[in-house]
């Protein structure tokens, strides 16, 4: 298999469509909804998380089996189903009109993988096996969250307001850099962690 090429997408107002409406569609879907994409979702049955999303506006769902002409205006493509003859035929289907498709554990209809992801506020880290292993993939996860918790998020979110006001800043483009990656730095953060703990702990407990 050729070598992956890692990269985050912006999805908003992307359209992206769902093929399966049931436990692993929901899943799926539930990693889309806060991208901003115009999700579409195509099964006969719909389970009852995947409904509540229909009629609560934050997807299309319609209750029928798949079309060629689904494919129209989608950048990405997820199916879902048990179903190996339909399955393939959207694989076929997306190879056709150029649109990436994955196909849920089959990794030769994948042109994209799913990552097992640390998420921590704006931070992302995105681990994957190219398909090979899965259960690895979720180890190292379950890894990475221990060893970065959850105060990275609020570093992350201080070094981006910090980053703006630097490149705003009259320093030279130098001076810029070095400051940078000093904030950047393991140290920077231990001193954001201590600061944030001696505050918790001078906060009056409530009664």
């Amino acid at each position: 298999m050729p070598r992956l090429f890692p990269i985050f997408l912006k999805l908003e107002d992307r359209g992206v469509l769902v093929v399966g409406a049931g436990t692993i569609a929901e899943s799926k879907i539930a990693d889309l909804l806060d991208t901003g994409a115009r999700i579409k979702v195509v099964a006969f049955e719909a389970n009852e998380t995947i409904t509540m999303w229909a009629r609560a506006g934050l997807i299309e769902l319609e209750q029928r089996g798949f079309v060629a002409d689904d494919l129209r205006d989608v950048d990405l493509v997820v199916v879902t189903t048990p179903l190996l003859a339909l399955n393939e035929l959207v694989f076929s289907e997306a190879r056709k009109q150029r649109v990436f498709c994955n196909v849920v554990d089959v990794p030769d209809h994948c042109d994209f993988f799913y990552p097992a992801v640390v998420k921590r506020g704006d931070l992302q880290i995105a681990i994957s096996t190219s398909g090979q292993s899965p259960s690895l993939a979720q180890r190292l996860r379950r890894q990475l969250e221990r060893q970065f918790g959850l105060t990275y998020a609020k570093w992350v979110a201080e070094l981006g307001e910090t980053r703006r006001e630097i490149l705003k800043s009259r320093l030279t483009p130098e001076q810029k850099r070095e400051l940078l990656i000093s904030l950047a730095s393991r140290e920077a953060f231990e001193a954001m962690a201590a600061r944030n703990e001696t505050v918790a702990q001078a906060k009056p407990e409530v009664a």
